[in-house]
């Protein structure tokens, strides 16, 4: 009996509910909206995905959507250095060292994967992510932090 509940023990204590979750999923729509407001990356991960779902129909050129991470601070300049980018560069800045991870740009049905070096995020630090797609960033935005 007693090697059953160590057994059990054991299982419990490897299994991938006691891991931290090193992912997330943020849906964006054709009504220029994230479902996810805020996301709290565990300090335990190595790296954190975060993949963006458009869930719209409307193609990139009309309604594109993108996921872009920075330092709240730095929202402002991030977004108008993006506007003069252009749409051939996701609105995104060339090599903008301000942004810490950030998806290509997507139309309708269409998906993709940011993926954040945690090491970079410090905790108490707060971090912005917005769409930078020219006028969505004032509905589609939200923040992450650092968790404990």
């Amino acid at each position: 009996m007693r090697k059953l509940i160590v057994l059990a023990l054991l299982g419990l204590a490897s299994s991938p509910l006691m891991a931290a979750e090193c992912s997330t999923t943020v849906e964006a729509s054709d009504a220029m909206q994230y479902n996810v407001k805020s996301i709290t990356v565990p300090k335990t991960c190595k790296s954190f995905k975060v993949t963006l779902k458009h869930t719209g129909k409307l193609p990139v050129a009309s309604m594109g959507h993108n996921w872009v991470l920075a330092h709240a601070a730095d929202e402002s300049g991030v977004i108008a250095d993006g506007m003069q980018a252009g749409a051939a560069d996701s609105y995104e800045k060339p090599g903008d060292t301000r942004i810490i991870a950030h998806t290509k740009l997507i139309g309708g049905g269409q998906s993709d994967t940011a993926t954040i070096n945690v090491a970079k995020l410090k905790a108490g630090e707060q971090y912005a992510y917005f769409c930078t797609f020219p006028g969505h960033a004032a509905l589609m935005k939200g923040t992450l932090s650092l968790g404990k």
